[in-house]
């Protein structure tokens, strides 16, 4: 028997962003247009978009700047490495800005080891509900995102994070 997946396309400020759920209708992925390494409809997924209804509320609020912590049962699998990256981006708030630094510090890894919490961060299946866009270099600059740097930049920006220098790329 293989796990049943749902599928469904909410609209944003952003463009069409593809959800998915598990059986369960908790939440294992949320992927932007054009995202590095985001899912596509696979065959055999469901459409359906009861299990988002509560996602597809949530976030129209976030884009209408009236929500600022999503509440959604969520579920990724990832090496015990990811998962600690993972619950570490959770913590992040909304309108802040952390360094690949401070989340190595935060996981317990190294300072050698932030490469791989680049990876880990950059494997991250939950684009906007799991706040990877607020992870920023050392120096402030907008390092890489798998939705690419005009994305990031559109949701610091409306979560009033983003510095001025880059507020020319909105």
């Amino acid at each position: 028997m293989t796990d049943l997946t749902y599928w469904t396309s909410v609209e944003s400020p952003l463009g069409a962003l593809l959800l998915t759920a598990d059986a369960d209708a908790t939440l294992t992925s949320l992927s932007v247009p054009g995202q590095k390494g985001g899912r596509t409809v696979q065959d055999g997924w469901r459409h359906d978009p009861g299990p988002f209804r509560s996602a597809a509320e949530q976030l129209a609020a976030y884009f209408a700047a009236e929500l600022k912590e999503f509440r959604l049962p969520l579920r990724s699998e990832g090496t015990e490495f990811r998962e600690r990256v993972w619950a570490a981006l959770d913590s992040v708030p909304y309108g802040a800005t952390t360094t690949y630094g401070e989340i190595a510090a935060r996981v317990g890894a190294s300072r050698m080891a932030v490469r791989a919490v680049g990876g880990a961060i950059g494997a991250n299946p939950l684009l906007i509900v799991r706040p990877c866009h607020r992870v920023i270099g050392a120096d402030g600059s907008l390092t890489g995102y798998a939705g690419g740097l005009e994305c990031k930049v559109r949701l610091l920006s409306l979560e009033g994070s983003l510095q001025e220098r880059f507020q020319a790329l909105v």
